[in-house]
């Protein structure tokens, strides 16, 4: 009686050290590194490595260790003034061809990593993340409505041919007409069919000629409308990157603050949270040399000049048949007959119908992916002011003749990488940004109650832990120290679980744990209350102890189901906090559950099993 087999006690020995083995990277904590990886798919080495060595001895800036895994660089530091000052050296230095990004690199024993073992995820209010600050560009947001009111006007007044010429001029549309009484009628067009232009007033006194711009309420919508679809197409895209609990909020009228806890690949993050990318497909100009239009300077009407990755020229029809705000679904793969990497897209219905018209009609034709990527970057010029400096690329990912109609569902291919393809399917399927960003502020921030909150809250939990122990000790003696035990094994379960998991630990989440660490106390109380009723029933010890642990469980477990049920309604209908909070409760029942009963009637088994007793010491 009260003896588990030699098996059992193997098995809970084994579930112990593996979960402390997981639990240990908590105690090495993290380096403050900067990330340098190379834009794009290109490779980073050892050259690298020795280069960024070279600059940063040569600047005296110390570091603690430089080190290449992962197809990245990361250098450590042993405080922040280091961290931010190597950066802005790498970024000058390396120039546009590298990503450039701070990072928090865990300092896990090599061997340990190799294991498996990770250090647990803690969010912004414990451990800090990365902190982005990004900025709207509304220069572009204006730039863009224009471009959609000039088609729209041209449109329009095209019905009834009422102007001679149309360009945009800036913010502005001119228009210029052959008669003044056309030039009245186009006016009053303009007023009662697009109620966002205005006519503007100026000094001009061409009577032929009018200037057309956005109203001040317009232009408002725009860029409210912009920053929304831009928050909307961010929140897509750092799920996409798997960053738990993440805040993403709009900071006065043109900025956005994104805050990533816990991140690890701050380099890949800050390239896929500012990239403005798209595609667009369009038909090849077959009838056209793409040499001669160079040799010339001159493009055939109705076609444009367009260059592969690899700088070959090839002309392409104006006429844009389906573009990146058409595609629904992207999803990267391997070409399973030629073993080259893919990605699948997905269409609605609008880009679907025009597919499929244009795979009818261009049968054996070439049709051509075109990548198309925005960044805004900030510069100095020569006389030392901060401008802005945008930059379009545009790229034929591939030309492929059509072999078969096909309308919202087909593959595309011709990219350099598996890894290109993910970036490029995660893009397009969170959506593109409606305007193009800029990252003017990136930092490792701390723990945002401070400090010295911090310490605070870590010395209560601590106290009322000791407190917790010295009463079960006091209370129940013997039993009390196998209780204790039992409670800081469950603590260690609980941190090598969500370890693990990588679940993002904040202080909802200590929370959670806080009441597990009751809760795990309660059982144990329950069990040796009903072991004292037990003995006041019979003589017998041995049976008194099994029968009391026997007569708990039910309770026990009773009490922990119903529990676990509501943390998982909170877990399914809640957000943010609620669901870290969800998580460690969740983790720390079933755990507790484990040490309350399992472990600690193995140490009495082990203390009391086998026995022959006169009293216990409970």
């Amino acid at each position: 009686m009260n003896h588990y087999s030699g098996l059992k006690n193997a098995l809970i020995a084994f579930f112990l050290l593996l979960a402390t083995l997981y639990a240990l990277p908590n105690i090495f904590g993290s380096d403050l590194a900067v990330q340098v990886s190379a834009a794009g798919d290109a490779a980073i080495g050892q050259s690298d490595l020795n280069k960024i060595e070279v600059m940063l001895k040569d600047k005296g800036t110390t570091y603690k260790s430089v080190g290449l895994s992962n197809r990245r660089i990361l250098v450590r530091f042993d405080d922040n003034a280091a961290q931010l000052s190597a950066k802005d050296l790498l970024k000058a230095e390396l120039g546009r061809n590298y990503v450039v990004a701070l990072n928090l690199a865990p300092s896990v024993p090599l061997w340990l990593s190799d294991l498996g073992g990770k250090a647990m995820s803690l969010g912004l209010d414990l451990r800090g993340g990365v902190h982005f600050l990004l900025e709207v560009d509304m220069q572009a947001v204006l730039s863009m409505s224009i471009d959609k009111y000039y088609n729209e006007l041209r449109t329009l007044l095209r019905t009834d041919r009422l102007y001679k010429s149309i360009k945009k001029e800036g913010t502005s549309i001119a228009i210029r007409f052959k008669e003044v009484e056309l030039k009245n009628k186009a006016s009053a067009l303009i007023e009662s069919e697009l109620s966002d232009l205005v006519i503007l007033e100026t000094d001009n006194q061409d009577e032929l000629l009018i200037q057309v711009g956005i109203s001040d309420s317009a232009q408002k919508e725009a860029k409210k409308s912009a920053l929304k679809q831009n928050i909307t197409t961010l929140r897509n895209r750092v799920n996409e990157l798997g960053v738990a609990e993440p805040i993403i909020q709009q900071q006065g009228l043109e900025r956005i603050v994104v805050q990533l806890p816990g991140v690890q690949d701050t380099a890949r993050a800050k390239e896929i949270l500012g990239a403005v990318a798209t595609l667009e497909f369009r038909l090849v100009d077959e009838k056209n040399d793409p040499q001669t239009a160079i040799q010339s300077g001159r493009t055939p009407i109705g076609s444009k000049l367009y260059y592969f990755k690899d700088g070959r020229p090839l002309l392409l029809k104006t006429r844009v048949i389906a573009t990146g705000e058409n595609i629904t679904g992207a999803a990267s793969g391997i070409d399973q007959e030629n073993n080259i990497p893919m990605v699948n897209i997905t269409l609605d219905n609008p880009g679907g119908r025009a597919m499929l018209d244009t795979t009818k009609k261009y049968l054996h034709h070439r049709m051509a992916v075109v990548f198309i990527e925005n960044k805004v970057e900030t510069v100095l010029n020569k006389d030392g002011k901060i401008v802005k400096k945008r930059s379009t690329t545009k790229d034929i990912i591939n030309a492929a003749t059509i072999q078969g109609t096909f309308s919202s569902r087909f593959q595309i291919t011709g990219i350099d990488s598996a890894r290109e393809a993910r970036n490029l399917a995660l893009l397009l399927r969170a959506g593109s940004l409606s305007a193009p960003i800029e990252i003017i502020e990136e930092r490792t921030i701390g723990p945002s109650l401070g400090a010295d909150n911090i310490a605070k809250g870590v010395m209560s939990v601590i106290a009322g832990f000791v407190f917790v122990l010295l009463f079960m000790v006091v209370r129940y003696r013997v039993f009390g120290m196998v209780a204790n035990i039992a409670l800081t094994l469950n603590l260690v379960m609980i941190v090598a679980v969500l370890s693990l998991l990588q679940a993002t630990l904040t202080l909802p989440g200590i929370a959670g744990i806080v009441l597990t660490v009751g809760m795990a106390v309660d059982a144990n109380v329950l069990i040796f209350e009903r072991i004292k009723e037990e003995l006041g029933a019979q003589s017998n010890i041995q049976k008194a102890i099994s029968a009391g642990y026997d007569k708990a469980v039910l309770t026990i477990a009773d009490a922990n189901i119903t529990t676990l049920i509501a943390s998982l309604v909170l877990f399914s209908f809640g957000t943010g906090p609620i669901k870290g909070f969800a998580i460690t409760l969740s983790i720390g029942i079933i755990t507790s559950m484990f040490t309350a009963i399992i472990v600690s009637r193995a140490i009495i088994n082990k203390i009391y099993g086998g026995k022959k007793l006169e009293e216990l010491s409970i």
